[in-house]
């Protein structure tokens, strides 16, 4: 596996760091939404949490983070790191198993079987790939259909896996790692943030709430949509809510494709690419900005406002996926094939392994990420 440009581009002014560090070095972890590219997320977390040195002290996270965030803080609140890795894995595993039997699933079953019709189609003409049926009866029901239409009874299979996998009182009560789920409120397209004495299967299922795919969360009357809409993830209250200041970004959404998109789907991909970062992208411009002005504002005396102060403190990283391994149509995103599920993983490992061994010794020292070069 090969890192994008961007990550490579990431390090700060070449500064030799010390050697990985054994004394315990706390983290808050910032986890974008991305669909089953969350998997790759669920890889970075499965070795970073091989570290014993490492101790994670917050999750941020928005749609497919927010289910990482609550399956690894499930894991780290009811046992221990061990625990923490294998509630990810099973996780994952149920949302490919649970796929291949739903309606609209990567097995093929249900209302998607209505492919079979383009099938002809796809065996005459050559430049047609194998799965454009499935992609023609997607666009059908996604765009000429609402949920409210298609999916009148609402009903989500990953509703039940969370009720079932974790345990959100032990979550509410906790103090071994703080949790920040964001949701977009439909009324008025604000941030909506669930902390942990707020979180419930509701909360989460209305971070990942796609209004193209299911009917809006209602919680206490009030409807929520996607999380990344508005913040993917909400970065702010990790600076200003926790201890830690080393904030590690999980970046799904490749920030730069040098390919120009020609396809319907290569287009709607990219534009959902796109859509998905620009909050994230203007948290980060916001930060580097804020941080240089802080620099020369503190040489004339010290910063009377706290939160000034915790950004100036600052120290951000990140580890991006590889914009090669995401489809641009963006239909991996949708399709929870185990095996592709184990592949994103896979990749998630070797990044953070990559990261580790470049950057373990920065971490409680300095940035590796340049947010001026975004």
């Amino acid at each position: 596996m090969t890192l994008d440009s961007a990550q490579t581009a990431d390090a700060a002014p070449a500064v030799t760091p010390t050697a990985v560090p054994r004394e315990t070095v706390t983290l808050d972890v910032a986890l974008q939404g991305g669909g089953a590219h969350g998997a790759f997320t669920w890889g970075v977390l499965d070795r970073l949490l091989e570290e014993p040195w490492l101790e994670i002290e917050a999750a941020s996270g928005a749609s497919a983070g927010a289910m990482n965030a609550v399956m690894l803080a499930h894991g780290l609140v009811k046992g221990d790191r061990q625990l923490a890795q294998q509630t990810l894995g099973t996780f994952w595993r149920r949302i490919a198993d649970t796929a291949m039997e739903a309606p609209f699933g990567a097995g093929g079953r249900g209302l998607l079987d209505s492919h079979a019709y383009f099938r002809p189609l796809e065996l005459m003409n050559p430049f047609l790939s194998p799965d454009f049926g499935r992609r023609v009866a997607e666009s059908l029901f996604s765009g000429l259909f609402s949920p409210y239409q298609f999916n009148p009874l609402n009903w989500n299979p990953l509703l039940d896996i969370l009720r079932d996998m974790v345990d959100f009182e032990a979550l509410k009560a906790t103090d071994r790692i703080k949790l920040f789920i964001s949701a977009t409120r439909v009324a008025d397209g604000e941030l909506k943030l669930f902390r942990n004495k707020d979180l419930s299967a509701e909360a989460i299922m209305a971070s990942a709430c796609l209004p193209e795919l299911f009917q809006a969360v209602k919680i206490g009357g009030t409807a929520y949509w996607d999380g990344g809409y508005v913040a993917n993830p909400a970065l702010e209250p990790l600076i200003a809510e926790t201890k830690s200041d080393d904030l590690l970004l999980i970046q799904l959404n490749p920030t730069s494709r040098e390919a120009l998109p020609f396809s319907a789907g290569e287009i709607s991909g990219r534009l959902n690419e796109i859509t998905f970062n620009a909050n994230l992208n203007a948290m980060l411009h916001g930060i580097a900005q804020l941080k240089i002005a802080l620099t020369e504002e503190s040489q004339s005396g010290d910063l009377k406002n706290a939160f000034f102060r915790e950004v100036q403190k600052l120290r951000l990283h990140r580890i991006a996926a590889d914009a090669s391994s995401f489809d641009l149509g963006g239909s991996t995103k949708r399709n929870p094939r185990w095996e592709l599920l184990r592949s994103l993983h896979d990749q998630g490992v070797a990044a953070a392994d990559i990261w580790l061994s470049t950057h373990a010794g920065c971490l409680g020292q300095m940035s590796t990420l340049d947010c001026r070069m975004l």
